[in-house]
């Protein structure tokens, strides 16, 4: 048996063999500032190359440099109008992160920031994440950890994303366009009605829903059982200044998902979206086919 001073060396030992590694689709990266020997290769470059994914900085030391580099064409131009999100863990610590470009350091999360778990938001040529470790007096054990995502700056609901736009958030509805393209492409769709308005943040409001149609949806965010097993139930979240009528009318509602959580991009009253809908068929211009009976 190891008594404890011997166990704890054990584990600390096991620690400074974790190598560095990237997840198989290189969307995530895990590694220990003490992999290498002190002040070499202070300051490390990751790079990661998908939409979404995390990273895992175990006894943060020195600093690292997250280069965001998704695989799509750079010729495309649509780099410039996506914005990186990032949401630490609220165990995350060790670590201040920052904003690099052309050398100057702008904070974005400082190590207390990280418990609180918010959602932080900047254009991608805003520049890169320089993440530095703050000097430890011990070896406890410390983790840096978030979740990222590239989210599009542009299109159906982006302005009702909050952390785009810090305070500027608009609750303007969605143009028939708008609604006819995202009911085809977000991540998810349905029609229901708003059942109950629950406490959020000062960001956001949390509020219960059932749908009677669901069209697609991502992530299993809804379940289906609702009112006597013939509906799906579940949760979306509204920004703060945004006016919810609960139980009131028929929505067709419409939302994209961040950090496994659902988010209202457009919400239409379900008539007018049939009313537009076919409007639409008969034109011909309907983006894709939508079963209503």
């Amino acid at each position: 048996m190891l008594r404890p001073w011997a166990a704890h060396w054990v584990m600390f030992a096991l620690v400074c063999r974790v190598v560095a590694q990237y997840s198989s689709d290189l969307c995530s990266w895990r590694g220990s500032g003490l992999s290498h020997e002190t002040h070499r290769r202070d300051v490390e470059q990751v790079y990661l190359r998908c939409s979404q994914g995390s990273l895992e900085w175990l006894y943060p030391t020195g600093a690292i440099i997250i280069n965001l580099r998704p695989n799509t064409e750079p010729s495309s131009g649509r780099m410039a109008d996506v914005h990186v999100c990032i949401k630490p863990q609220t165990f995350s610590q060790g670590s201040h992160v920052y904003l690099e470009h052309g050398g100057d350091l702008r904070l974005l999360l400082s190590d207390k920031d990280q418990a609180q778990g918010e959602v932080r938001c900047f254009s991608m040529k805003e520049g890169a994440l320089f993440v530095e470790a703050i000097p430890q007096t011990d070896i406890s054990r410390k983790i840096t950890a978030f979740q990222y995502e590239l989210v599009p700056s542009q299109g159906p609901g982006a302005h009702m994303y909050p952390y785009l736009r810090q305070g500027s958030v608009t609750c303007k509805p969605c143009s028939d366009q708008e609604v006819l393209m995202a009911v085809c492409t977000s991540d998810f769709a349905g029609s229901g009605i708003f059942r109950e308005v629950m406490p959020g943040t000062n960001q956001h409001l949390v509020v219960v829903v059932t749908l009677h149609r669901l069209f697609h949806q991502k992530s299993g965010l809804f379940v289906w059982g609702g009112a006597r097993g013939r509906a799906w139930s579940g949760r979306v979240n509204v920004p703060a200044p945004c006016i919810v009528h609960p139980g009131e009318h028929e929505y067709l509602l419409i939302g994209s998902v961040h950090f496994g959580e659902a988010w209202l991009s457009c919400a239409p009253r379900y008539k007018d979206f049939l009313r537009m809908y076919v409007e639409a068929v008969n034109a011909g211009t309907n983006p894709c086919h939508i079963d209503t009976n």
